[in-house]
């Protein structure tokens, strides 16, 4: 009994933990492929950082291949050196622990594909009209464009820089984002939102603009419907304290006075940068 504890012992660590730690690496370096050949790394990081993301894979891939290759050597010897005394460190969790959750993340990464931020976790994270601080940056984007040529997250850049709404009341609009409907709003009011990533999801903020719809028009436009707008700026009073960060309640604002609506499919680059 004392012959098979010691080749059990020396067979789960020579052997099976070293294969765990094979398929952690493989599993994570097919991971970071799928998500670049499919273009599901668009939803988690931003573009600048995906060369990264994919010499990591090919990093922890090739990883994985010298692994396998060490563990298929090692697999002729395990029984012969049954015997032999296994040397254990220190850890924080029990052998073996760490090695089973970043592989059952893998696996759960390959098995569900990452999802489009939406409404829900926009109003949790608090809807932005302007930019923080550090991401404020009007000389980097042109001012002469087109107004009807601004997305929406150039709408935001410019409203950030120049924050007079008055100035662009009947200016032309066309931009695209997802419907935020909020209670405190009258019924043909709706937000048309957009993420920024400046890094990753983790880090992403939405920003969003006011619309007026008709009012036959309140149902048609669920929350996290995509949708094209088109019409012009014009300036009301809201009550977007809340949403905002604003210190007054109500304050004069720009809002999207919508012409035409077009319901689209969302975007497989949905966010911005």
């Amino acid at each position: 009994m004392r012959i098979f504890n010691r080749i059990s012992s020396y067979t789960f660590h020579s052997l099976i933990l070293p294969s765990l730690d094979t398929l952690t690496f493989l599993a994570w370096g097919i991971l970071l492929f799928k998500y670049w050949l499919t273009g599901q790394i668009r939803l988690l990081i931003h573009p600048n950082y995906i060369g990264l993301v994919v010499v990591t894979g090919i990093i922890l891939f090739s990883i994985g291949l010298v692994k396998l290759f060490q563990v298929y050597k090692k697999r002729k010897q395990t029984f012969r050196k049954g015997g032999e005394q296994i040397v254990q460190h220190v850890t924080l969790f029990p052998v073996g622990w760490s090695t089973f959750f970043l592989l059952s993340t893998a696996i759960l990464g390959l098995l569900i594909p990452p999802t489009v931020f939406g409404s829900e976790i926009a109003l949790q994270r608090g809807i932005r009209e302007s930019l923080p601080l550090t991401q404020s940056q009007p000389e980097r984007f042109r001012v002469n464009v087109n107004p009807e040529d601004r997305s929406l997250i150039d709408w935001v850049k410019t409203i950030n820089a120049y924050p007079e709404p008055d100035e662009y009341q009947g200016e032309a609009v066309k931009v695209k984002g997802f419907v935020i409907k909020k209670e405190n709003l009258p019924e043909n009011y709706f937000l048309i939102a957009q993420f920024i990533i400046t890094c990753c999801a983790i880090d992403a903020y939405p920003v969003a603009i006011p619309v007026k719809i008709e009012a036959d028009q309140t149902q048609n436009y669920p929350p996290d419907t995509w949708l094209e707008i088109e019409g012009e700026m014009i300036t009301e009073t809201l009550d977007l304290a809340e949403e905002f960060y604003q210190e007054v309640p109500s304050e004069r604002q720009l809002v999207i006075n919508a012409k035409k609506l077009t319901e689209i499919p969302t975007p497989k680059n949905p966010y911005g940068y």
